[in-house]
């Protein structure tokens, strides 16, 4: 590979970013007073990609752990009891993770304490 081809990425991402500093200029007087609203868009959006995110996490785990307890009463149905009390607990513990999503992001928005 010369050493153009491996230059290039680097030029393009360097540019980028001396480029996209003017975007992070700061703002006029005029704007100055809008602060406080920004501030809860942003928390709002924060606070709704964290429980989007906890909620594709959990459901991605418990799908998991329903499917491999499954797997396991199947291969062997006699342990279909010793298998199903700790998944029973591990969905419980997923939920109550995402459950603690919600409560960090309700502190986010300020609807909590």
């Amino acid at each position: 590979m010369s050493t153009t081809k491996k230059l290039a990425p680097v030029l393009a991402s360097l540019a980028t970013l001396l480029i996209s500093t003017a975007a992070f200029a700061q703002e006029t007087a005029a704007k100055a007073g809008s602060n406080a609203n920004d501030v809860k868009m942003w928390a709002g959006i924060g606070a709704g990609i964290a429980i989007g995110l906890a909620v594709l996490g959990g459901g991605l785990g418990q799908g998991r752990a329903a499917s491999a307890a499954l797997e396991g009463i199947a291969r062997n149905p006699g342990a279909a009891a010793r298998i199903q009390t700790p998944m029973i607990l591990g969905l419980a513990l997923i939920e109550s993770l995402v459950l603690f999503a919600l409560v960090v992001s309700l502190f986010i928005l300020g609807k909590i304490g």
